[in-house]
């Protein structure tokens, strides 16, 4: 190799040694750079008020994406009304006076009525779970982008978190056949206001904080929220002893956590995806949680409150799937949207519902066999 060549290929070297260096360093200053910016702060507000297992719900789904992120996205979230009152939620995050938040679909119903299908009603034999299939792999997730697109709502919404079904409701005295019902000052949210108004209800739609002292006011005859902890907490046992259980109203509800779009669509991609998984973590986290203080809730009920419960009659069961029917039909004649998610709906539970039916043991059996009277577990 001549002198010439080497001194050429010394510098090519030189050359290549700097680009890579200069590159290093890039790579090395990106992350600081984005630190140097700070973590991006949101604030949010629940539809609940702050003593309400729901709000506790909203607070650990922040938890999950603040420690995910390790502090780059801090989600602050207030209770309903801190910023605006609770059916205020979706104009909020909207506008962008909130960052986001967390509700129900069904308090959006004025706005875009089938948005209430994702709650309200008897869910077509599905359950929540299976509604949340529905809704990431049965097409629900487009449609549900579609009908906000319907209604100029510049949000991107989650919804996560199973409900299980629930009660018909709180009442002065137990119900025992439809008749019972009519002339009702009664409390309900959703497509089961017209359900309710169907079965002769007078129905008057209140958040979740304001149902307790409209009932000791005499203003409500009867109401239904949600569950044993919600219901316990909001202070439902001090207006009444008597409690409906089981309901086609509202058996397949879900939560929604609810972002101002051009908010999230400024995060980073990664930060994004820490969102979704954190969405599917706290859904199921909270189907857990359910579980056991529901259940907790519901026993100091009966025995320390001196709550009655009593299982809704079928003959009421009936008739609410028969409303229910005459209302999506009503609703579906009215809005091409409405339809369309219906039909979804309906083809997927088809499917899913006939495959449950068929695979899933009945549990009744194995419960009377072990807590009974006379179940073999007093002898295990």
């Amino acid at each position: 190799m001549t002198k010439a060549s080497i001194q050429t290929n010394m510098r090519s070297r030189r050359k290549f040694l700097g680009e890579a260096a200069v590159a290093a360093a890039a790579i090395v200053a990106a992350p600081s750079v984005v630190k140097a910016q700070g973590p991006v702060s949101m604030r949010w507000q629940s539809t609940w008020p702050s003593k309400d297992i729901f709000h506790e719900f909203a607070l650990d789904f922040a938890k999950k994406v603040n420690d995910m992120t390790g502090g780059d996205l801090k989600i602050e979230v207030l209770p309903a009304g801190a910023v605006v009152p609770a059916f205020g939620l979706l104009d909020a995050v909207s506008q962008g006076t909130l960052d986001g938040g967390h509700g129900v679909l069904v308090y959006h119903y004025g706005k875009q009525t089938a948005l209430a299908l994702w709650g309200s009603g008897p869910g077509f034999a599905m359950d929540a779970n299976m509604l949340l299939a529905w809704h990431k792999y049965g097409g629900g997730k487009e449609l549900l982008a579609k009908l906000y697109d319907s209604i100029g709502a510049n949000v991107v919404s989650f919804p996560y978190g199973p409900m299980p079904t629930q009660p018909l409701g709180w009442f002065k005295k137990p119900v025992s056949k439809v008749e019972d019902i009519q002339g009702l000052k009664f409390r309900t949210v959703g497509i089961s206001i017209d359900v309710f108004t169907g079965l002769g209800a007078a129905v008057n739609a209140l958040p979740g904080g304001e149902i307790v002292a409209a009932m000791d006011r005499g203003l409500l005859d009867a109401a239904e929220f949600n569950n044993a902890s919600s219901d316990r907490v909001l202070g439902f046992p001090d207006v009444s002893k008597v409690c409906m259980l089981q309901s086609y109203h509202q058996n397949a509800e879900q939560f929604e956590v609810l972002f101002n779009k051009a908010k999230y669509d400024a995060l980073p991609d990664q930060m994004k995806a820490i969102i979704t998984n954190a969405v599917e973590a706290a859904s199921q986290d909270m189907a857990w949680k359910a579980i056991d203080r529901y259940s907790k809730d519901y026993l100091e009920m009966q025995t320390q409150d001196k709550v009655k419960f009593y299982k809704t009659p079928e003959a009421i069961l009936k008739r609410q799937l028969e409303v229910y029917d005459e209302v999506v039909k009503k609703k579906a004649a009215e809005n091409p949207l409405f339809r369309e998610v219906l039909e979804s709906q309906i083809a997927f539970a088809r499917r899913t519902t006939q495959w449950e039916q068929d695979v899933v043991v009945s549990r009744r059996l194995a419960f009377d066999h072990y807590f009974g009277r006379g179940g073999a577990a007093k002898n295990i």
